[in-house]
């Protein structure tokens, strides 16, 4: 098993037990490594709960990268965005693989310094788009590369959550982290929820974006940030995508849902329902398709099958589908010194993420369509 380190990631963490559960269910990675929280008591009781030797849960995350070289075949950093910089570059100049979440910076500007650090350094640099990982999703994929749907000329993708402004038993908002509640050029909610929809049409369709127009909203218990956005996005093969990503909207957990529509037929997918892919084609046809259809062909695959079909997986199974696939690459790294795969992003995607988002933001202030540059 390869051997992880974790920076963030502590008990107290939104990410943190998602990623050590995934990262170890198929038996890839092994934690052995950490800094996992600035709060003394929370650092060692993730240590404790990680198996990690009390020697190796370090107080900063400067002191890991000091004592873990050489020993450690990947760290992940999972701290708040605007942490990511300083820490990903330190561990790229100190040679470590890294492993960091979405979305990767605050900005383009710093997604690139940091890409170009790796580039010039020969590092591995890949960020975790972990919806990505379920295997309708991956066979919807499979489905529009290879034509099925025809030319796109529209995708639908949409993440409304309700958690600004839903209320506690007590009718108080719900307060989430401090990092959360400040908004920089770019709002932290399309850095938490934005990025993930430029990620998945792209996974999708092969193209990338040219143009945006959008609204932004504050309508929350939180105005001093953007908890509502609504966008349309231009393709670089024209057709247009409209975007809906939220904190504001009641009733909904995390609705992610994506529509593809194209000449010969449509596909939607939604997270609520994971294993089904729904489909129809030109002649009005509907029908559903899950890992045990007989035309599936991505989702089918053994890797995919740790239990039998109708015993539904879920939000975790496909975080460790996209763990499996970062110690592949990983693997094909150091045979080759680069890696390649559809299923893992590296710093060039999360850039072009952060431009897109820019766009946007631009957008919402000049009411016109702008550049993704």
């Amino acid at each position: 098993m390869m051997k992880l380190g974790f920076i963030g990631g502590g008990t107290n963490s939104a990410v943190g037990a998602t990623h050590r559960i995934a990262s170890q269910m198929d038996h890839r990675w092994e934690i052995v490594a950490g800094c996992f929280s600035q709060e003394e008591q929370v650092n060692a009781e993730t240590g404790v709960l990680c198996g990690v030797e009390p020697r190796r849960v370090y107080g900063n995350w400067e002191e890991l990268l000091r004592s873990e070289v050489g020993s450690l075949d990947a760290v992940a950093v999972l701290t708040p965005i605007p942490l990511h910089k300083e820490i990903v570059l330190r561990a790229l100049e100190r040679r470590f693989p890294v492993i960091c979440e979405k979305a990767l910076a605050v900005s383009s500007a710093d997604a690139r310094e940091m890409r170009e650090a790796a580039e010039q350094r020969k590092g591995f640099l890949a960020v975790t788009y972990n919806y990505t990982g379920y295997p309708m999703l991956r066979e919807l994929r499979r489905m529009v590369r290879d034509g099925a749907v025809g030319a796109v000329n529209q995708v639908h993708v949409e993440m409304p959550q309700e958690g600004y402004v839903r209320v506690n038993q007590e009718g108080k908002p719900n307060v989430p982290q401090a990092w959360r509640l400040v908004d920089d050029v770019v709002p932290t909610l399309s850095l938490d929820l934005g990025a993930h929809l430029h990620n998945i049409v792209g996974f999708l369709t092969g193209e990338t974006p040219v143009e945006a127009v959008a609204v932004h909203g504050s309508h929350g218990a939180f105005r001093q940030v953007v908890d509502n956005a609504i966008g349309m996005v231009r393709y670089s093969s024209g057709f247009i995508c409209h975007m809906w990503y939220s904190k504001c909207a009641l009733g909904h957990r995390n609705g992610l849902r994506v529509r593809v529509y194209g000449e010969k037929g449509s596909a939607e997918w939604y997270q609520a329902n994971p294993e089904v892919l729904n489909w129809c084609d030109a002649r009005g046809n509907q029908r559903t398709h899950d890992r045990s259809s007989a035309d599936a062909v991505v989702s089918s695959e053994p890797r995919y099958d740790r239990f039998k079909v109708g015993h539904p997986a879920g939000f975790i199974e496909a975080f460790a589908n996209h763990y499996y696939d970062l110690a592949d690459c990983l693997e094909l790294f150091r045979q080759t010194g680069e890696f390649q795969s559809p299923w893992v992003f590296g710093g060039d995607h999360a850039e072009e993420g952060l431009r897109l988002l820019e766009a946007l933001a631009k957008s919402a202030k000049s009411k016109c369509w702008e550049g993704v540059s």
